[in-house]
């Protein structure tokens, strides 16, 4: 086990990881997103797909918000701590990060994200760090950092305008509103759906049909389809970088940029 709340499973061409905090809904931390990217650079050769799931009634309920208060979360470096760093240290600590999530777009598998409860803010974005998506009837997705004065900053912006173009995405994430499984699916967020009893099934139904494909030919698809879609990825992310560094600032009564 790499991290108290990921655990990691291995079925041949398969490997599971799940994030493993129920009580909390998930909820996700610094550390664990050191663990997601050192998973996601180390995935081996001989392992085709990647599941991202979630343990107990919700897939992640997104960043800790104890990360947000005085005492924070024992362990972990709190907001507070990321903006005393000024703009510089807030750049360098958002883009170590992101690696949690970019880096599943350089790993050689398929990433499939399974969807059930809710996927909000860092959740949310963890579904899209995935190269496809499979829900729940019972999901919903929303992004949640405008009602904190900020802007998702874990790489999500990129991939959401490109799944479901600017406007949507733009209303997505400034109203913060749920996005419903059918809605979801309706809009290309999500590839395709299942009853909640059956996710696991039709989880296992498409990785079958993936590795159906033979092995080379499904490695280079993944790299060629991304440089198609992605654009100057690393420009986004900076984007998204300073686009946060004023808001947290801002928000922890700071000097406004």
């Amino acid at each position: 086990m790499t991290h108290p709340h990921l655990r990691v499973e291995t079925d041949g061409p398969v490997r599971t990881l799940t994030l493993d905090h129920p009580e909390k809904r998930n909820a996700q931390t610094p550390s664990l997103w050191a663990a997601l990217a050192e998973e996601a650079r180390s995935v081996p050769e001989d392992v085709r797909v990647v599941v991202l799931r979630g343990a107990g009634d919700a897939f992640s309920a997104g960043i800790d918000t104890a990360m947000f208060s005085p005492a924070g979360v024992p362990g972990e470096e709190s907001v507070a701590e990321l903006a005393r760093g000024g703009p510089e240290g807030i750049d360098r600590g958002i883009a170590a990060y992101q690696q949690g999530f970019t880096r599943w777009a350089e790993c050689p598998a398929v990433v499939v994200a399974q969807v059930h409860g809710y996927a909000i803010g860092a959740g949310f974005q963890l579904a899209l760090a995935a190269d496809l998506r499979i829900a729940a009837l019972d999901a919903w997705f929303a992004m949640r950092e405008t009602s904190l004065g900020l802007v998702p900053d874990l790489g999500g912006t990129g991939p959401l305008v490109h799944l479901v173009g600017y406007a949507r995405a733009l209303e997505i994430c400034a109203t913060g509103r749920k996005v419903s499984a059918p809605e979801a699916h309706a809009i290309g967020l999500v590839g395709s759906l299942a009853p909640a009893a059956d996710l696991d099934e039709a989880t296992g139904s498409l990785v079958d049909a993936l590795l159906a494909a033979p092995a080379p030919a499904l490695r280079a698809l993944k790299p060629l389809l991304r440089a198609a879609a992605a654009g100057e990825r690393a420009d986004q992310l900076a984007r998204e970088r300073r686009a946060q560094i004023g808001l947290l600032q801002a928000l922890l009564g700071g000097p406004a940029s």
